[in-house]
């Protein structure tokens, strides 16, 4: 069986950019069954509930939902169960004198496979306030309409 190359996303978390500020984000590798790594490559899998929690040393990403393994017998996973994450002692440590901050907290991104290992890109982000989300919606949306109107100059003079 050749190694497999690359990054294969499995599943990505789209609101955690609109709900959250992005401070900083990290790569880390996941310790994983048999049967989650199987029910991962078939794609199936859900970040949105999902947080991570440092307990001293050591960091745990809690309500990711992995769907059991189809083809599993008893020794199944259950879905919803909270996963140790791999990362360095010095990233543990930074993240928790972050975390101590007000209004701190490290949610999930995505989940992928980096060369065959499953990986999760976690953030440190600070939760955004209704009007900040707003904000960002009405930047966003004039963003998209200043580049219709220069593309449709473009187009004009194109003709």
């Amino acid at each position: 069986m050749t190694k497999e190359k690359g990054r294969k996303l499995i599943a990505q978390h789209k609101k955690a950019r609109h709900d959250y500020h992005i401070i900083d984000t990290y790569e880390a590798g996941l310790v994983l069954t048999g049967t989650e790594v199987k029910s991962l490559r078939q794609g199936r899998a859900s970040l949105v509930d999902g947080f991570v929690q440092l307990d001293g040393n050591e960091a745990w990403l809690h309500n990711v939902h992995v769907p059991e393994y189809s083809q599993g017998t008893w020794t199944n996973h259950s879905a919803r169960r909270k996963r140790k994450l791999l990362l360095h002692r010095a990233e543990i440590d930074k993240l928790a004198s972050k975390v101590q901050e007000t209004g701190h907290t490290i949610v999930p991104l995505a989940l992928y496979f980096k060369d065959g290992r499953a990986k999760v890109e976690i953030a440190l982000a600070r939760g955004k306030k209704e009007y900040d989300k707003r904000q960002t919606l009405r930047e966003k949306q004039d963003r998209r309409e200043t580049e219709r109107a220069i593309s449709a100059v473009r187009r004009k003079q194109q003709a």
